[in-house]
């Protein structure tokens, strides 16, 4: 009886730890597919596999950066998934920009900057900026070293202005 217990109190905590940092994660989602719907399947699938791996989780006190990591990866695998599918409207649609080059002044827009980023280069952008974290806590919510964190994420600030100021980011 106890352990049964003891799982409901498990599974209040997780709810409870969910419902405070659930805006979050869905700020976090919505950085990487701009698409509602997308962000909060992401949240929710990865609500759900954080919900399975709870029980091994060591530390309690830093379940936010958990889950976002958790968020974050969903993000990554989801657009992988979607790169790989590719529809015959999409392709009419890139030879269609292709003959109507879009001016300079439309490109100099953050987002579609963010857009020719890594998914990985765009994580530091988002923990940065949208969720405003101190490098100490991007390292931990990425498991990386302090000086790791600052040394990509200069990397990615240095793609973006590049991208911004000649109108491409060199892709790696």
């Amino acid at each position: 009886m106890s352990e049964l217990r003891a799982k409901e109190s498990q599974q209040k905590q997780f709810s409870e730890n969910i419902e405070k940092c659930r805006n979050k994660l869905y700020r976090v989602a919505y950085c990487y597919v701009k698409n509602e719907q997308e962000a909060l399947d992401i949240v929710s699938e990865a609500t759900y596999k954080g919900y399975l791996a709870y029980e091994r989780m060591n530390t309690p006190q830093y379940f936010d950066s958990w889950m976002t990591r958790i968020v974050i990866n969903a993000a990554i695998d989801h657009l992988g998934r979607k790169k790989r599918v590719t529809y015959m409207e999409d392709h009419a649609q890139d030879y269609a920009a292709a003959e109507h080059a879009v001016p300079l002044e439309e490109k100099l827009d953050l987002y579609d900057a963010l857009d020719r980023l890594m998914p990985e280069e765009k994580t530091y952008i988002i923990l940065k900026f949208f969720e405003d974290l101190r490098f100490r806590e991007m390292a931990d919510v990425l498991s990386l070293s302090e000086n790791t964190v600052k040394t990509k994420f200069y990397r990615t600030i240095g793609k973006l202005k590049t991208y911004l100021i000649e109108g491409e980011v060199d892709r790696l």
